[in-house]
């Protein structure tokens, strides 16, 4: 059977009776529940929902719309319809690591990820061949300081042209000026390795190596002008020891980032997660 289903996802003051009304409306119209997730926070005061429906062909969406648009100003709802079938539009940044690059790319072209990478752009051209042997639009913009705002320039414009939903820094090795950050709000989102704030800069695990870590972890987050301190999506560790080299702790943190980042990624594209002021509610 094919379905026809539609994500609904919505934050608001907590009180009674709002999922009451939202499953109400939907069975109004004929909707059939196929997911149901909510939390409420006792801290914020603040009530999360994501509902993962079947719509009857015989309903209109833009009636479905107006419907919803009315009950979320009686909640003071911040409320998103999204079309589940629809496949969203990413654009992978990439410096010199591509371990990330690559694990997205293939998770995307097997079907593992609902997703399509619309294009690939990186400060250096080593992923040129990568990007065409999938047939993605590879966009080498070289970066320096001198030129560093009129890069991101070409950057957005490239988000606007090709329609991008998700900017995904898949090891990105550039800061994003605060104006960049603002235009991507809500819709970019960051993987690096949880030994932050120490061991900054370059070899990060080396510097690790050389201290003597127990455990090598990765996180993955939305981007802001704070850097690396934006609201956390998703984070995983696995522990090492004194046997490892610098080399098996960098494969090691290597394999944790890609697959943080994927989860990351899976989960803002499936509509999973809800900003919580500046922390995530993240949906299963």
């Amino acid at each position: 059977m094919q379905h026809n289903d539609y994500i609904l996802t919505l934050s608001c003051p907590d009180r009674t009776g709002i999922v009451y009304r939202v499953s109400g409306l939907l069975f109004e119209l004929g909707c059939n529940i196929l997911d149901s997730q909510q939390f409420g926070d006792e801290e914020t005061g603040r009530f999360f929902l994501r509902v993962h429906f079947d719509l009857p062909a015989s309903v209109a969406v833009d009636g479905l719309r107006a419907r919803l648009d009315a009950m979320s100003g009686e909640y003071d709802m911040e409320l998103k319809l999204h079309d589940a079938r629809r496949k969203e539009r990413l654009l992978i940044m990439v410096s010199k690591q591509g371990h990330c690059l690559n694990d997205l790319l293939f998770r995307v072209h097997s079907g593992h990820l609902h997703a399509e990478v619309a294009a690939i752009v990186s400060n250096h051209n080593d992923y040129a061949a990568l990007a065409a042997s999938y047939g993605i639009p590879f966009h080498y913009l070289p970066v320096t300081p001198d030129t560093k705002l009129q890069q991101e320039k070409q950057v957005l414009e490239i988000v606007d042209q090709a329609g991008i939903d998700l900017v995904v820094l898949a090891r990105y090795m550039q800061i994003l000026s605060e104006d960049m950050c603002r235009a991507l709000t809500g819709r970019a989102i960051n993987i690096h390795h949880s030994f932050l704030p120490s061991f900054k800069g370059a070899r990060p695990y080396h510097q690790a190596h050389a201290r003597g870590v127990k455990i090598i972890g990765a996180t993955a987050h939305y981007v802001t002008s704070d850097l690396d301190e934006g609201p956390i999506i998703d984070q995983d560790i696995e522990r090492v020891d004194h046997t490892m080299t610098a080399q098996d702790l960098t494969q090691v943190g290597s394999d944790i980032e890609s697959l943080v980042l994927s989860r990351a990624v899976r989960s803002h594209v499936e509509h999973r997660i809800l900003l919580n002021r500046n922390k995530t509610v993240v949906f299963r």
